[in-house]
């Protein structure tokens, strides 16, 4: 197998970061995983909020991502490119099928805020971690983005109909979502023909101040506790 090589359009990622060794991140897979800078939702969670902002460059060149594929043939399944939100970049699927060229497998995980993007770099990717967050009408209050439900159930539709593996995950905010609400997810999920939807517990390590004071005082059982409102107001 040749060794990789950069190709135009690839170096152009914006890298944020680089994880040469990672066994979440796909499930039951040995992967190297690198996160691309900038996302168009601010989402109340976010525990990197460093990666929205899609003015800043990348830290990372594109270079020392294909030098560490190189050196680790065999001991790699393949690289997942997360973010951020890693659709963003015209870039991508430049490298994904670098990436597949070197014999490496291909992760993606998206939040499916461009379903159009999502569906041309489809045929690169081997698995997708799919994050949908709510139920449609409650996305705002964890995107800050009024609109941003419409895109993340399109892109479901559009890695189902391309038969790629994917697993939808949903974050719990539990400053947004409640038991019903969770509830309501999950049915609408399986109505739609999901079978593998993790629910992931919410983490304050990396997220605003601001929110991880909220999460304290949920746990505190404060009465001051925010309203759905006051966390959409968290993320303006």
């Amino acid at each position: 197998m040749s060794p990789v090589q950069v190709q135009a359009g690839a170096g152009t990622l914006q890298i944020a970061g680089l994880v040469p060794l990672s066994t979440c991140d796909w499930p039951g897979r040995l992967v190297a995983t690198i996160f691309l800078q900038g996302c168009p939702w601010q989402c109340t969670y976010c525990h990197n909020p460093g990666l929205i902002d899609p003015r800043l460059p990348g830290v990372v060149p594109w270079e020392q991502v294909t030098d560490l594929l190189s050196r680790r043939r065999g001991l790699l399944d393949g690289l997942v490119f997360s973010g951020g939100e890693p659709t963003r970049q015209g870039g991508l699927g430049a490298a994904m099928q670098q990436v597949r060229d070197a014999g490496f497998g291909v992760g993606l995980h998206t939040g499916g805020a461009y379903p159009r993007r999502l569906e041309a770099v489809l045929p690169l990717v081997d698995w997708v971690g799919l994050d949908i967050k709510a139920p449609a009408d409650l996305y705002p209050a964890i995107t800050g983005v009024a609109s941003s439900a419409t895109p993340a159930f399109r892109s479901l539709r559009v890695v189902q109909e391309a038969g790629v593996p994917v697993q939808v995950r949903t974050t719990v905010d539990p400053t947004v979502l409640d038991e019903d609400a969770v509830r309501r997810l999950g049915e609408q999920l399986a109505r739609d023909g999901v079978h593998d939807h993790v629910l992931q517990e919410v983490r304050s390590a990396g997220t605003r101040p601001e929110y991880a004071a909220a999460l304290a005082d949920l746990a505190a059982g404060s009465a001051g506790a925010p309203t759905r409102g006051a966390a959409q107001g968290l993320v303006e």
